[in-house]
């Protein structure tokens, strides 16, 4: 009988033990998982409260109302969002028909607009509105020396 008294005493302690462990290593995973979704310090302290006074169940708890994404993570989406908009910019509209076109194309295929012409010097697309080619200095079609000034 002392025997069995002694393995059920062991057997307590060990369990204790485990659950004591279990309950540090979540406390220390919700610290750590709510640093890498937030820089404030008072929710950072507040979740792991949380872990500590309520155990599994303030993990729960936690894991419903954790941030979704981590900060690494937004930064990331905040990246690709900032790319995409770029994008979007970097592409031209043709003013007749609002239809996007391409930086080398002199017609807009939809309505026949023409978005650029060539340089009589280069051969080169310049915009319609630019007055002097980019490439080679020269002045564009139409376009005097008296009109550009004394720069050229």
């Amino acid at each position: 009988m002392s025997s069995l008294t002694t393995f059920f005493q062991y057997f307590t302690a060990l369990l204790g033990a485990f659950l004591a462990a279990l309950w540090l290593a979540l406390i220390f995973w919700t610290y750590r998982d709510i640093r890498s979704r937030t820089q404030d310090r008072l929710v950072q302290i507040l979740a792991a409260l949380l872990a500590a006074v309520m155990g599994p169940f303030g993990v729960l708890i936690y894991l419903i109302l954790r941030p979704r994404l981590t900060i690494d993570q937004e930064y990331q989406h905040t990246l690709e969002e900032e790319a995409l908009l770029t994008e979007i910019e970097d592409e031209s509209i043709c003013p007749g028909c609002g239809g996007r076109t391409h930086a080398d194309w002199q017609l807009c295929p939809t309505c026949h607009t023409h978005l650029r012409k060539d340089c009589d010097h280069c051969g080169r697309l310049i915009e319609l509105s630019w007055q002097v080619c980019p490439y080679c200095g020269t002045p564009a079609e139409g376009v005097t020396a008296e009109t550009l000034g004394p720069e050229i």
